[in-house]
C-alpha cells in the first residue's frame, strides 16, 4: 500500500509524515509527499528535527503532486483549514483523508517558538501515524469504507 501525505509546500509537515511514516511502517506499506505548489526545497529544520529523532533523510525532497513515481492508494492532506489554507483536492482514485496539522514553516519569532512549532507538528503527525499503524492493517487494507472511517477518527485525534 502506498500512502502520499500532501500539502501545499511540501517542505515540511507532509515530508515530516513521509519520512516518519517510512520509519515506522511495517513491510509493504510505503509513503510519499508531495504538494500542490511545491517550495522546491525542505525547510531545514525539517531535516534537523528528523535527524534529531533518528529518522532518515535520503532522498526526501519537495516535489509536486503531479510527477508522482506511482499511485497512491490512500492520500492524506495535512494543510492547516484553521490557518486559511487551501488543501490540494488529489484527483485520483485513492482513499482521501484529512489530518489537519498547523504549518510550522509560517511561525515567526525566536528560533525556540519556530522549533517548537515544527516539534509540535511533528509530534502531532507522529501520534497519528502511530495509530494508523496500530490498525489491524491486513483485515482492513482492502475494506475503503472501514479504513476511512478509521483514518478520519486518527485525523480528529488532537495530540
Amino acid at each position: 500500500m502506498n500512502v502520499l501525505f500532501l500539502c501545499t509546500g511540501n517542505s515540511g509537515r507532509s515530508i515530516l509524515a513521509e519520512a516518519t511514516f517510512n520509519h515506522l511502517a511495517p513491510a509493504g506499506w510505503k509513503a510519499m509527499s508531495a504538494g500542490s505548489h511545491p517550495t522546491g526545497e525542505v525547510h531545514p529544520r525539517s531535516f534537523a528535527l528528523l535527524a534529531r529523532e533518528g529518522i532518515a533523510t535520503a532522498g526526501l525532497h519537495s516535489k509536486s503532486w503531479d510527477k508522482l513515481p506511482i499511485t497512491p492508494d490512500i492520500v492524506v492532506t495535512v494543510c492547516s483549514g484553521a490557518a486559511g489554507e487551501t488543501c490540494p483536492a488529489y484527483l485520483g482514485p485513492a482513499l482521501r483523508t484529512h489530518w489537519d496539522v498547523k504549518d510550522p514553516a509560517q511561525v515567526t519569532g525566536a528560533d525556540a517558538e519556530i522549533d517548537s512549532a515544527f516539534e509540535k507538528a511533528y509530534r502531532n503527525l507522529r501520534a497519528r501515524i502511530e495509530a494508523f499503524l496500530a490498525l489491524p492493517l491486513n483485515s482492513i487494507q482492502d475494506n475503503r469504507v472501514r479504513l476511512k472511517a478509521e483514518l478520519d477518527r486518527i485525523g480528529k485525534q488532537v495530540s
